[in-house]
């Protein structure tokens, strides 16, 4: 079950962030009825979750707070049910930066869902073998929902 709320103040495609959502979760074989929350705020609310929970000052783009801990599943096993967590997305700093990634405003709120759900599934970044793993996922994923959206 996908939760989503949209808290910025500004019309963002919600429908298509729930169908990527629900997408993803099925590549990454995550039961349909394990619970994800998506919450689209403000810059003023994404900086004081950042400062908060991150001790970083200003807004960023995604941020993920997983609860179950629970990982994608080998394929020969059942999907993973349980609750995923939270990911907070900002989409005026999403759209702020989509140029400098060479993407629309909506391919960077794409590119940083699957991100912060990647996240919530226990992958990082800290390390290049973890970036390189996160990162041609995440590549993989989007490849996949854009092939599957034309």
């Amino acid at each position: 079950m996908i939760d989503l709320n949209n808290e910025s103040g500004l019309e963002v495609d919600t429908e298509r962030l729930l169908k990527l959502a629900t997408f993803a979760l099925d590549e990454l074989r995550i039961h349909p009825e394990a619970e994800l929350s998506v919450l689209l705020v403000d810059e003023d609310t994404m900086s004081a979750y950042h400062e908060k929970f991150m001790g970083e000052p200003g807004p960023t783009d995604v941020l993920s707070f997983p609860m179950d801990e629970l990982r994608s599943p080998d394929p020969d096993d059942e999907p993973v049910l349980g609750v995923l967590g939270d990911i907070v997305l900002c989409p005026t700093v999403t759209a702020a930066q989509a140029a400098a990634s060479d993407r629309t405003p909506e391919e960077e709120a794409d590119y940083l869902l699957i991100h912060g759900l990647l996240h919530l599934l226990g992958y990082d970044h800290a390390e290049p073998a973890e970036k390189k793993t996160m990162f041609d996922l995440n590549d993989r994923i989007i490849a996949a929902w854009n092939t599957e959206r034309a």
